[in-house]
């Protein structure tokens, strides 16, 4: 699958998915003759992987981190206790801002519920 074909497909700029692999994101994609980016099933699934972790805002060093764990890994298990705690460890910082927001998302409940209040009592 081309580069274009990936973004496409992912939502991903061209120019994201060049950058994720200057930084050490996206490692190992494979090329054509023509020394264009021919990216593989793999290559998705560890994206939609990233994309997760984006979306848990993950600060992008640790996921540069965990991708230099994981292929290291590749060459055994070396890696799999510090892959492990990378992502325990963010996804404590994951339930606390759930939390976070749960209690806000209640303040916010409660506030309109007093608008509705106000509002019936002025019907």
């Amino acid at each position: 699958m081309r580069i274009r074909d990936v973004a496409a497909t992912t939502g991903l700029s061209a120019h994201t998915l060049r950058w994720y692999e200057k930084i050490g994101l996206l490692r190992s994609v494979e090329r054509d003759r023509g020394g264009r980016r021919l990216f593989t099933q793999d290559d998705l699934r560890w994206l939609e992987f990233i994309g997760r972790l984006r979306e848990m805002d993950m600060p992008v060093r640790e996921m540069v981190r965990y991708a230099e764990l994981r292929e290291r890994g590749e060459q055994g298990d070396a890696t799999l206790a510090a892959r492990r705690e990378l992502l325990e460890g963010h996804r404590q910082r994951v339930r606390e801002r759930m939390d976070r927001l749960a209690a806000c998302l209640t303040h916010l409940d409660d506030k309109i519920a007093w608008y509705r209040g106000q509002e019936d009592d002025h019907a």
